[in-house]
């Protein structure tokens, strides 16, 4: 996507960390007499308010009139669709088979020592092969409103992700590898602690495609694998708070989608998130044959294009139904 748009994502390259267990002590300490002679009278607390957020920025507004103006001007324009495709957007097997090499088989951008440059190079096919675990995280200066909606948006779309790849994921604390932080400005300027807490072994090229995102990338997600192996093992999506409804969902739509292992955009996938058009805003059928397309078990991680090609003209043309082309 390019910085015309809602974001530009920077998914796509894998980061080679070691990611060692610490030991820890397991011994469960000593109890002592279970029951007390006597207890006293156990105070209730009443239930209290949901702290209120943060104040936000004079920054942080101004971008929401940003952003709000950016959406107002891609819908004026009759983009960011939300209607999955249809009759004006046909697509053959065969379109389908070359958009997903173009699009699983390449990355958009490359890490360099000043950080990420748009440059698509050949790739290897990345995906998870473990569960992915969601964890939902919001700045301190996120809204409660915000934060229920998003919540609720992200796991519906984790469900429809699962449903669509046939790979097993869903939303979760309990030991997540995928991280989506919903942060405002002001939270995301003081989040690189949290970030090294996240993603263990992260390097310091990879905290700043974080840190230092300017004003026209709206959204970003950072895939990490172990041993620049093809497999991902983490991701970590940062999502502005700052979006309008649709933005915010938009981005959510791709940058989960793209950490999943389509990392690249193509000019000629249509109708795609993946185009730096911004005709469509929310994953679309043709999209959604992608992604399982990419989670098919005749395909490998690690593939490249010559092995995978011929494999994803197969699969295409028996998703399409309609027999080699």
């Amino acid at each position: 996507m390019t910085t015309a748009g809602r974001s530009r994502a920077t998914n796509g390259w894998a980061f080679a960390a070691l990611l060692a267990l610490v030991g820890c002590d397991t011994t469960p300490p000593e109890v002592s007499s279970p029951v007390p002679p006597s207890r006293p009278p156990v105070a209730v607390t009443p239930p209290q308010p949901p702290a209120r957020p943060a104040t936000r920025s004079e920054d942080s507004r101004a971008l929401s009139a940003y952003f709000q103006r950016v959406q107002d001007d891609l819908l004026a324009r009759g983009l960011l669709r939300t209607d999955g495709g249809g009759p004006d957007t046909a697509f053959t097997d065969t379109t389908l088979a070359r958009n997903f090499v173009q699009i699983a088989l390449f990355d958009e951008f490359v890490m360099t020592d000043q950080g990420l440059r748009a440059e698509a190079t050949v790739s290897r096919l990345r995906r998870w092969e473990q569960p992915v675990r969601f964890a939902v995280e919001f700045g301190a200066t996120v809204p409660e409103d915000q934060r229920i909606q998003d919540r609720n948006t992200i796991g519906s779309y984790v469900s429809r992700l699962a449903r669509v790849t046939g790979h097993p994921m869903r939303v979760t604390q309990s030991d997540p590898n995928f991280h989506v932080l919903i942060l405002n400005e002001d939270d995301r300027l003081n989040y690189d602690a949290r970030l090294r807490t996240l993603i263990p072994g992260i390097n310091e090229a990879s905290v700043r495609a974080f840190m230092d995102v300017p004003r026209d990338t709206m959204c970003l997600v950072l895939a990490f694998s172990q041993n620049n192996s093809p497999e991902y093992s983490r991701a970590v999506a940062l999502i502005r708070g700052e979006h309008p409804d649709l933005m915010r969902l938009a981005c959510v739509h791709e940058e989960l989608a793209q950490g999943l292992g389509l990392a690249n955009d193509s000019p000629h996938a249509r109708p795609s998130i993946f185009n730096d058009d911004e005709e469509f805003g929310l994953l679309t059928t043709h999209d959604e044959l992608l992604l399982r397309m990419l989670y098919d078990d005749r395909l490998k991680t690690g593939m490249a294009e010559a092995e995978a090609a011929p494999i994803a003209r197969r699969i295409a043309a028996e998703l399409m139904d309609s027999g080699p082309s």
